[in-house]
């Protein structure tokens, strides 16, 4: 529903927009994709693909609530509501296995604001906008729990 909301709103396909608002500012290498279905419309709901270094781009704009190299590409605001569990809204704070959930985001639970994009399969994009360390799998490995253990060592030793 969102995709055919945001095509109607604006005229573009997601790609397009996605293209023009935030993939060329912050200066991407390839074209994001997502998958199109059989009416040749996109899957709004997953199935979006970027290389990996274009993901880690994204997940550093995350990390800079919107911000790159000092320009505001998304909202700051939005950015911060998307990632935090509000205090009216705790039921949100362990959604699905131990995270919160947000604006289409994981949240990690704790005081530190801490949040996932996660793919099928054990795709995901790790951010810790408080050390603006950000973390990018794209290997297929949906249940080994070693890639959080690895992110928790970075955060505690570089966060």
């Amino acid at each position: 529903m969102l995709g055919l909301v945001l095509h109607y709103a604006t005229g573009q396909s997601m790609c397009g927009y996605l293209q023009e608002k935030v993939w060329q500012p912050i200066g991407t290498e390839a074209d994001a994709k997502w998958l199109i279905d059989a009416e040749g419309r996109e899957v709004a709901h997953g199935f979006f693909n970027a290389v990996l270094r274009d993901y880690a781009r994204l997940a550093r704009l995350l990390a800079h609530d919107g911000a790159w190299e000092g320009k505001q590409i998304i909202p700051a605001q939005w950015v911060i509501d998307a990632t935090t569990v509000l205090a009216s809204e705790t039921y949100l704070a362990k959604a699905e296995g131990g995270f919160g959930y947000g604006y289409q985001v994981y949240l990690f639970p704790g005081s530190r604001r801490q949040f996932a994009l996660l793919g099928h399969l054990g795709q995901r994009i790790l951010v810790d906008p408080p050390s603006k360390l950000v973390m990018v799998q794209t290997a297929v490995d949906e249940k080994s729990p070693e890639i959080w253990r690895l992110w928790s060592a970075v955060v505690a030793q570089f966060g």
